[in-house]
């Protein structure tokens, strides 16, 4: 509540109502203890960037929106300024926390689970105000891959139970379908044979785009799951 920033404002467009008292202004004078201490924490923050970078291996959750899958590039240029995770109109970008390590956090990632990245949607690189997420055209952001698409043949239904589901295949927008399903021969539980369709992701026309993950019928963890590729 100093209040410096009426005066000076070029445009005029600070104002307060009422009276206010500015708060009085101490000299900062940090103890020996606190300088050091800050100090040996910055040395710890550098060490840790380091660290992180000398990993190289990026997680697989880590989705980044379409066009912005050059890392270090993205990082340098986005503002978390949080844009992008407005204008999604399916509320799947979202704030990342430890799937993009310390330099990365609060960038945006897509998160499946929540929301897919929309195949008639290129809202994100429009909005966003430093191109950190490229402003690709409709038909450019449709070719984009973000990740890959993989099956939990422990959890798909029709892989560990033997009965028919096609929402993934269904709800898959690519023109030529990334995931198809075979007929296949199962034993049933009760011991008769049966015959179901399972899914198989076509890897090179997967986008990654996760609305395969985001639609499937299970609760919890789905079945089928975008990763970087």
């Amino acid at each position: 509540m100093c209040l410096d920033c009426a005066p000076v404002c070029a445009r005029a467009g600070q104002s307060f109502a009422g009276s206010f008292t500015p708060a009085p202004r101490l000299a900062y004078d940090p103890t020996r203890r606190q300088f050091l201490a800050a100090g040996a924490a910055a040395v710890a923050a550098v060490g840790l960037f380091g660290a992180e970078r000398a990993a190289g291996r990026p997680p697989l959750r880590r989705i980044r929106p379409p066009g912005a899958q050059d890392e270090a590039a993205f990082l340098s240029a986005c503002i978390r300024c949080g844009v992008c995770l407005k204008v999604c109109p399916t509320a799947g970008l979202q704030p990342s926390f430890v799937e993009s390590g310390w330099s990365g956090f609060w960038s945006p990632v897509l998160a499946p689970r929540l929301g897919y990245c929309d195949y008639g949607c290129n809202a994100c690189g429009q909005a966003c105000p430093t191109e950190a997420i490229p402003r690709l055209a409709l038909e450019e952001k449709r070719l984009a891959v973000i990740g890959k698409a993989y099956i939990d043949a422990d959890r798909c239904i029709p892989w560990a139970d033997g009965r028919d589901c096609v929402v993934c295949e269904e709800m898959c927008p690519t023109p030529e379908k990334a995931i198809v399903l075979h007929q296949e021969p199962v034993i049933a539980p009760d011991g008769a044979a049966a015959t179901v369709r399972r899914p198989y992701v076509v890897r090179e026309r997967c986008i990654g785009c996760g609305i395969c993950e985001n639609k499937c019928p299970l609760v919890g963890q789905a079945a089928i799951r975008v990763e970087v590729s």
